[in-house]
């Protein structure tokens, strides 16, 4: 069983390898994305520093918390898009019969498929991540922490959008569903969960789970809250073993298009 994990981490990385080299045949448009993406995430925490410098606090955070909070959302959402890009296309794949290239490849066709596609902006995203946590003054084993916290959240996030996705196979317009539920996920990322009350903070915590990826890894890194590191971990175990779940599930019901087509 090892042996067969080790075969499957070792294809995924060759997916994504080449996925990145097809990228970089035009450099210039390689970095000017990365570099664009750091500028346009660089722009919406200046509204931040014009509030901040009116008040001291909003919604319960710091400033040190708010840019803490965009390091996770940018860290969380550019590992899972670099990675797993074709997770957030797999209501597509399989609406238009697009899985036929990897149900006859011998390897697990839900990795396979989801790693075939990297998003170049999505390093910017990673790297503003980094730049965030300069900026709020972070040490190195915080960073570190950073980093592991950035991992789980994006593989959580990932989960999320291949279960939105699979729903696909039992609705022909899930599309629309998934695209909002991820939408939901970006959008609430990037603002204090104080000023959200009542219902809408439960479902923050619940159905969308923006609190557990991007809110407690703020209380992790600043008031060093053991529990939640496993609050979330074991919350990312549960859904990525769902996910697998509803995805094979569902495959079961796929029809295939058809379509001869290969990948290199």
């Amino acid at each position: 069983m090892l042996t067969a994990v080790k075969n499957q981490g070792r294809v995924s990385f060759l997916s994504i390898k080449y996925a990145l080299m097809q990228e970089m045949l035009n450099r210039v448009t390689f970095f000017t994305n990365i570099l664009f993406m750091i500028l346009n995430n660089a722009s919406f925490i200046i509204q931040w520093i014009v509030l901040y410098s009116i008040q001291n606090n909003v919604g319960g955070y710091t400033f040190k918390q708010i840019l803490l909070l965009w390091g996770i959302a940018a860290g969380t959402y550019g590992f899972s898009h670099f990675f797993f890009e074709n997770a957030y296309d797999l209501s597509q794949i399989i609406n238009e019969g697009k899985l036929d290239a990897y149900l006859v490849q011998p390897k697990n066709v839900l990795l396979s498929s989801i790693t075939s596609k990297v998003k170049t902006s999505a390093l910017g995203d990673i790297f503003y991540g980094y730049i965030m946590c300069f900026f709020a003054g972070l040490g190195v084993v915080d960073i570190l922490l950073f980093t592991i916290l950035s991992i789980i959240g994006g593989i959580t996030l990932t989960a999320i959008a291949v279960l939105l996705g699979s729903l696909s196979f039992w609705f022909q317009k899930a599309d629309m569903i998934a695209e909002s539920g991820n939408g939901f996920m970006t959008n609430f990322a990037t603002y204090p969960d104080g000023i959200f009350k009542g219902i809408v903070k439960v479902l923050l915590f619940t159905l969308i789970p923006v609190g557990i990826v991007n809110y407690l890894p703020i209380s992790i890194l600043t008031e060093h809250k053991v529990e939640f590191f496993f609050l979330i971990f074991l919350f990312m175990i549960a859904i990525v073993f769902f996910a697998f779940f509803l995805f094979y599930r569902g495959l079961k019901r796929y029809s295939s298009s058809n379509l001869m087509s290969m990948r290199i």
